[in-house]
């Protein structure tokens, strides 16, 4: 069977989703484990060295304008990550989903004092369906610009009114912000709730949101 974006999003609503076993491996691998990571959205942990370096604008934070250049930086070996799980199928795939309007990615870029000039330093993509939001990869070229945008990300969707950030996993990147292990029948019980509502993944969200959202945030 041909994987189509549409077969994609079909088997995000069921609470599957693709992986490959390397870069170089051409078959896809379907994935539903035992226990799901999820970052709950009003339970999120911010630490404030990091809330202070998001006020401060280090960052700036764009979405959607390199969806493409992000899933390929995602999608490199580095020191600390050998290997990777997006092939060019699965690269292509998101792409698409990101000309669909499903796809979206929150970037972090450095700006050059002297010329000007933006460099892409971290950033990460994902999936938007109903009112859940599924999280891909992240990619950070500078210390703490994955970071960064996950904050984004989720001022994002709580802004929008998404009720499910599933992170696939949880590593102890993600567990510092709140991210839980909860079993395979209760997140499809909190999937199926979510993709019952529509949400909106907003582009732009203001300085005093910002400044609001992360008070708010533990």
């Amino acid at each position: 069977m041909q994987l189509t974006p549409e077969l994609l999003l079909r088997a995000y609503a069921v609470g599957i989703f693709p992986m490959a076993e390397s870069r170089d491996d051409p078959e896809i691998h379907w994935i539903d484990p035992e226990m799901r990571g999820l970052l709950p959205l009003d339970q999120v942990h911010v630490p404030r060295k990091l809330k202070r370096k998001i006020l401060r604008g280090v960052f700036d934070v764009r979405v959607n304008t390199a969806f493409s250049e992000v899933i390929r930086c995602c999608a490199e070996r580095a020191g600390n990550r050998p290997e990777t799980w997006i092939n060019p199928t699965i690269e292509a795939l998101y792409s698409e989903l990101h000309r669909m309007g499903f796809g979206h990615s929150v970037e972090t870029w450095e700006i050059d004092a002297e010329s000007g000039e933006a460099r892409l330093v971290g950033g990460l993509y994902g999936v938007a369906l109903g009112a859940a939001f599924f999280g891909e990869s992240m990619f950070s070229r500078v210390n703490d610009a994955s970071k960064v945008a996950l904050v984004h990300l989720i001022m994002r969707l709580r802004k929008g009114g998404f009720g499910l950030l599933d992170t696939q996993f949880t590593t102890p990147h993600l567990r510092q912000f709140g991210t839980v292990d909860v079993p395979r029948s209760h997140y499809r019980a909190l999937l199926s709730k979510a993709l019952m509502r529509q949400a909106v993944f907003p582009r732009q969200i203001g300085q005093d949101e910002i400044e609001a959202q992360l008070q708010e945030l533990d």
